[in-house]
C-alpha cells in the first residue's frame, strides 16, 4: 500500500536532517538520566564542596553551605508535616532561599511549584488551589498577596523570608542610601512562621526518601499554554535532567566547575530555573545571582567574577543595546551570548554584534519541554533561526486543524517527542487529550506555535496560534507586521492583535512606541504610509495606538493575551 503524502514528510523529520550540524562530539540522542535531581546535587557538593555556587551582592555561599541550609530547610518542612508526593509553592524573586528551598523540598520527595512574583493575588488564589500546596515559603515584600488569600486557600503554614537576611552589611547599607526597602515588618499570627527561625531551629538531618525520577514530580510550574486559564506542567526529574543532559551534550564549550554565569532570568520560570540554576549547580559553576534587573550590576559582574555564559531574552538584550556601558565592557570571555522565550529582532541582534563582537545564539522551547527543544549549533549559528532540535528530540510540522505532517518548507504546528517533554497538565484531561497525538510510533506534544524547517533542518519561528489573525478568512501573523515596525527608525516596540468585527473577522491593530526623541512627532499617517508600501492591503493595520510602553509578561515577551483582555473589557463596559 502507498504510503501517504503525510506519512511521508513524518519520515522526512524522522531522518533528523538536522544532525550533521551537530558539534564535533556531539551524539545524536542521550542516556536518559536514572538519577534524581536530589543524586546529582549531592554528587555536586561532594566534587565541589568547597567552591562557591552563588554570589548574592557580593554575598558567597559554598556548595557545601548551600546544601547544608537546603538541608536544614528540609528537616523543618518534615517537622511541619511536609511528606513525599506533597506540594510545597515557592513564591520568591530569585535569592539564595529560593536556592535552599528548592532542594529542601525536593529532597523530600515533595513537588515545588513556583508562583511569579508579579502575580495578583486572584492568580495566586487559583494556582494555590489548583496545585493543592497547603504551605508556601514567600518574601516579606509580597506576603500581603498570600495574606489576601490565605483563607481562601486554606494555608497551613506561611514562611516569610527577607532579601535581607542575606545581603551583606555594606549591601544592607548600599540599600538603604539609594532608598530601596529590602524589608518590611509582617505582623504575627498562627500558622506563619520565619525562615531564619527554622534553619536555626533544625538539624541538617531529614529522612532519607526514595525519590523515582521517572515518575515523580520535582517542578510545576503553571503556565498559559496555548489556552489562557494557567495550566500545571507536570515535570519528572527525568524530564528536567534529560533536558539538562541535552544541553551538556550540545554546548560542547561548557566546562564541569569552571562556567560563571549571571542568573537574573527569573528561577520561578522554567528557562531560569532548568537552564541556569540547575545546570549551574549540578555542573559545578558559579552563579551571580540578583533579584530584580539592574543593568550596572549586571554588567559591572562581567569583568568582575570573569562571567562566560550570558543568558537572556529579547527585552533584556535590547536594554543592554541601548545602554551607554555595554560597549565599554570585554565581552570576548563569553563563550554563549543564550537568547530564548521570544524571537529576537533582527535590528536588536545586528546591534548586539556591532558593540561587543559576540553573536547571540537563539533557541526555542516551552514550559512543558523543561525549557528547550531547539539551539543553534556553536559553530554554525543560523541567524534569525530557532536553531535545531537537540539530541533525543524529535521535531516535526503538521496542519493546525488535521495532525497531517506537512513537507519540509511548509509552515505549521510544531510538535515534539523527547525525553525533556512534560508527564502532561496536572488534573487536566481533557487539556491532555488535546494537546498530545500518537503517530509512527511516537507520542507528539503540540506547542501551539507556527514554525517551518528549511532544507537544512533549522527551524523558524512563523507565529503563535493564538497570535494569528484572521482577516475576511486570510491569515494575518502578527510577528510579521510587529517586525516590519520593528525595523522603522522612529518605533522602539510594536504590538499587533486582532480586533473581532462582524464583518471581517477581525481587524489589525498596531500598539506602537514611538523612540523617545519621536514621542509626540511620530503620526499615524507615517506608520500607515510606513505599512502600505511593505505589505499587503490586508495585512496593514486598520487601527493604530500610540503609547509609552506595551505590556509584557514576566519574561519579556509582549504581552498579547493581555492586550486582548484590555480590549476585551473596553467592548464590555
Amino acid at each position: 500500500m502507498a504510503k501517504s503524502k503525510s506519512a511521508r514528510a513524518r519520515e522526512e523529520y524522522e531522518k533528523r536532517p538536522w544532525l550533521k550540524w551537530y558539534p564535533e562530539g556531539c551524539p545524536t540522542g542521550i542516556e536518559v538520566p536514572s538519577k534524581s535531581i536530589i543524586e546529582l546535587f549531592d554528587e555536586a557538593v561532594n566534587r565541589w564542596g568547597n567552591k562557591t555556587a552563588v554570589v548574592f551582592y557580593g554575598k558567597k555561599f559554598k556548595y557545601k553551605e548551600l546544601r547544608d541550609l537546603s538541608l536544614r530547610f528540609a528537616t523543618a518542612l518534615h517537622d511541619l508535616g511536609v511528606k513525599k508526593g506533597d506540594m510545597v509553592a515557592v513564591f520568591l524573586p530569585n535569592c539564595p532561599q529560593f536556592m535552599m528551598a528548592y532542594f529542601g523540598i525536593l529532597r523530600l520527595g515533595a513537588t515545588v511549584t513556583t508562583v511569579s512574583p508579579l502575580y495578583t493575588p486572584r492568580e495566586i488564589e487559583h494556582q494555590l488551589k489548583d496545585s493543592g500546596a497547603k504551605i508556601i515559603v514567600v518574601l516579606d515584600l509580597l506576603y500581603e498577596k498570600v495574606e489576601k488569600v490565605w483563607e481562601k486557600v486554606g494555608l497551613k503554614h506561611v514562611i516569610v523570608t527577607s532579601i535581607a537576611e542575606y545581603l551583606p552589611g555594606t549591601g544592607r547599607l548600599f540599600g538603604r542610601l539609594r532608598g530601596k526597602t529590602f524589608s518590611v515588618e509582617v505582623s504575627k499570627r498562627p500558622g506563619l512562621i520565619q525562615f531564619q527561625g527554622l534553619i536555626k531551629k533544625y538539624s541538617a538531618n531529614p529522612p532519607n526518601v526514595e525519590i523515582n525520577p521517572e515518575k515523580d514530580i520535582a517542578a510545576l510550574p503553571y503556565t498559559g499554554g496555548t489556552t489562557g486559564v494557567p495550566k500545571g506542567a507536570m515535570l519528572t526529574h527525568c524530564n528536567i535532567l534529560s533536558l539538562v543532559e541535552e544541553i551538556r551534550q550540545f554546548w560542547t564549550k561548557v566546562e564541569d566547575g569552571k562556567e560563571v554565569s549571571v542568573a537574573v532570568l527569573p528561577f520561578y520560570h522554567i528557562y531560569g530555573q532548568a537552564i541556569i540554576m540547575l545546570m549551574g549547580v549540578l555542573r559545578g559553576g558559579m552563579g551571580i545571582v540578583y533579584s530584580r534587573p539592574d543593568l550596572e550590576e549586571m554588567l559591572s559582574a562581567i569583568d568582575k567574577y570573569g562571567v562566560t555564559l550570558w543568558y537572556g531574552v529579547p527585552t533584556l538584550y535590547k536594554y543592554l543595546v541601548d545602554h551607554p556601558r555595554t560597549k565599554r565592557i570585554n565581552w570576548k570571555k563569553i563563550k554563549y551570548c543564550i537568547c530564548g522565550a521570544d524571537t529576537l529582532h533582527e535590528a536588536t541582534r545586528d546591534d548586539w554584534k556591532r558593540l561587543t563582537g559576540v553573536e547571540i545564539f537563539e533557541g526555542y522551547g516551552m514550559t512543558e519541554t523543561s525549557g528547550v527543544t531547539h539551539a543553534n549549533p556553536e559553530d554554525r549559528n543560523k541567524v534569525g533561526s530557532l536553531g535545531v532540535p537537540l539530541p533525543s528530540t524529535y521535531v516535526g510540522v503538521v496542519n493546525l486543524d488535521t495532525d497531517e505532517f506537512l513537507s519540509p518548507g511548509e509552515p505549521g504546528e510544531c510538535v515534539v517527542s523527547g525525553p525533556q517533554i512534560m508527564g502532561g497538565y496536572w488534573k487536566n484531561p481533557e487539556q491532555n487529550k488535546k494537546s498530545y497525538f500518537k503517530a509512527g510510533g511516537r507520542t507528539w506534544f503540540r506547542t501551539g506555535d507556527m514554525v517551518r524547517m528549511d532544507e537544512e533542518g533549522y527551524f523558524f519561528f512563523v507565529e503563535r496560534t493564538k497570535d494569528m489573525i484572521k482577516y475576511k478568512g486570510l491569515q494575518v501573523y502578527a510577528k510579521e507586521i510587529e517586525d516590519l515596525l520593528y525595523d522603522h527608525p522612529k518605533i522602539k516596540e510594536a504590538a499587533i492583535i486582532g480586533v473581532p468585527t462582524p464583518d471581517v473577522g477581525e481587524r489589525v491593530k498596531a500598539i506602537v512606541v514611538p523612540e523617545p526623541d519621536y514621542r509626540g512627532k511620530l503620526t499615524q499617517e507615517e506608520v500607515l504610509e510606513y505599512c502600505e508600501e511593505r505589505l499587503a492591503h490586508y495585512k496593514v493595520p486598520k487601527i493604530l495606538e500610540f503609547r509609552g510602553e506595551v505590556p509584557k509578561t514576566d519574561v519579556g515577551k509582549v504581552d498579547h493575551k493581555k492586550l486582548r483582555q484590555e480590549l476585551f473589557r473596553l467592548e464590555t463596559e
